[in-house]
């Protein structure tokens, strides 16, 4: 969703929303998020969603080859309007049919199409990757999720009662050190330079609290710094490798990575932005990623998103074992409410009208990963452009329009936060 969103200065439920992270670079840097910075969370929580749960007639219309006509049409409109120069789409459901097709070019400069085997940035919703890091040490009880962030990090503005429940679930009230300043123009000067978690910290913590610890909800990528710097330390490895032993490896995803550098699997898709520093389009495939690091710097391709889309959704692996336990999944799809109609975020993950998962943007890319429990339905989007479309990421527009024909019960609606500047 959203707030899956890297967009410098964005808020953070717009991508993955499920997820994104996006650096607006003209106007700031957002990893993404749709929903509102300040959005509380005190209304009645929303239930929690079953893998298990029966799936009635409407939550998913038969993939005919009318209805996929249809998605195809409101996939090209969504294109033509968003200007987007390429686009993945793929609908799987258990009993309903799939649809997996490509749209437009993966590379403007020659017009190679864009196709469903291509790597892509996923930006926000590495969140989603993180936090189930995380989760599974709390299960290994090395950590727990009530324990402060002082515990694990040196040097944390109210270390000593920011949980790590908190962090994971957007309700820290740290700064968003992708709408620093100086931030902002040191990734703008310089969009393939490296950066550190250390230094990535030392942008947020130049500024004072937001608001005291679990007050709000408040998408924030300095919260997933700091639980990657947890996971590294208690799990005893660099957080690229943890998660690819203990979450890709079992869930069979051999098309996923968190890269330390710009590295970029082939094939891939170019992708383009208009986050630079004299607000032009610019081709940021090469640009590298490790200012959005545990928030936001992941790549993966669709096939390994549809796995994933499940295996986060519900903790189950694709062979049927226990990823996360059913007590700590419980924990991460409590989604309390945000100031956004019918969209909650829990510990790394949202709910959008009953769509679980994430979204996610980058300069050059955005993605959608959302599951529908009561359907057993998979939605993927994936895109080689992050630039708005009258204030609304292009992954949301895309969701929403195929949501609107295949579960118009659950329309994925999740708006983007304006940039900041």
């Amino acid at each position: 969703m959203t707030p899956s969103t890297v967009r410098l200065r964005r808020g953070a439920v717009t991508t993955l929303a499920v997820g994104a992270l996006m650096v607006t670079f003209a106007g700031g840097p957002a990893l993404g998020a749709p929903v509102s910075a300040s959005a509380t969370a005190t209304a009645t929580e929303p239930p929690v969603p079953s893998d298990s749960a029966s799936a009635s007639a409407g939550d998913f219309r038969a993939l005919t080859p009318a209805v996929k006509k249809q998605v195809d049409e409101a996939v090209r409109r969504v294109m033509r309007e968003a200007n987007v120069p390429g686009v993945t789409v793929g609908l799987w459901t258990s009993d309903k049919g799939q649809h997996v097709r490509s749209f437009g070019v993966a590379d403007k400069s020659n017009g190679n199409r864009m196709s469903p085997d291509l790597y892509m940035r996923i930006g926000s919703e590495t969140k989603t990757f993180t936090v189930t890091a995380l989760l599974e040490l709390v299960d290994q009880h090395k950590v727990g999720l009530d324990d402060p962030i002082g515990k694990y990090v040196d040097g944390v503005p109210n270390g000593d009662r920011i949980t790590l429940r908190e962090l994971a679930g957007m309700r820290s009230g740290l700064f968003n050190y992708t709408e620093d300043d100086g931030f902002f123009k040191a990734l703008t000067s310089d969009p393939r330079r490296p950066f550190t978690p250390q230094q990535l910290l030392d942008y947020a913590f130049e500024h004072s609290m937001l608001f005291p610890p679990g007050e709000k909800f408040s998408y924030c990528n300095t919260n997933l710094i700091l639980l990657g710097l947890v996971v590294e330390k208690v799990g005893g490895r660099p957080l690229g490798d943890f998660i690819q032993k203990n979450v890709l490896e079992p869930a069979g995803m051999n098309h996923t990575s968190l890269p330390d550098d710009a590295a970029f699997p082939n094939p891939h898709a170019q992708g383009y932005t208009d986050q630079t520093a004299t607000g032009k389009v610019e081709n940021a495939t090469d640009w590298n990623p490790s200012w959005g690091w545990a928030a936001g710097a992941m790549i993966s391709d669709l096939d390994d998103l549809h796995t994933w889309a499940r295996t986060v959704a519900t903790g189950i692996l694709p062979d049927g074992h226990t990823l996360i336990s059913p007590v700590t999944q419980k924990q991460r799809l409590n989604t309390p409410p945000t100031t956004i109609p019918g969209a909650g975020y829990g510990l790394g993950i949202f709910n959008v009208q009953g769509w679980i998962g994430h979204n996610g943007s980058l300069p050059g890319y955005e993605s959608l990963t959302i599951y529908l429990p009561s359907a057993q339905a998979t939605l993927v989007v994936l895109l080689n452009t992050d630039i708005d479309h009258a204030g609304t990421e292009p992954s949301t527009l895309f969701g929403e329009a195929i949501t609107k024909i295949v579960t118009p019960g659950h329309v994925f609606n999740l708006p983007a936060q304006p940039a900041a500047r």
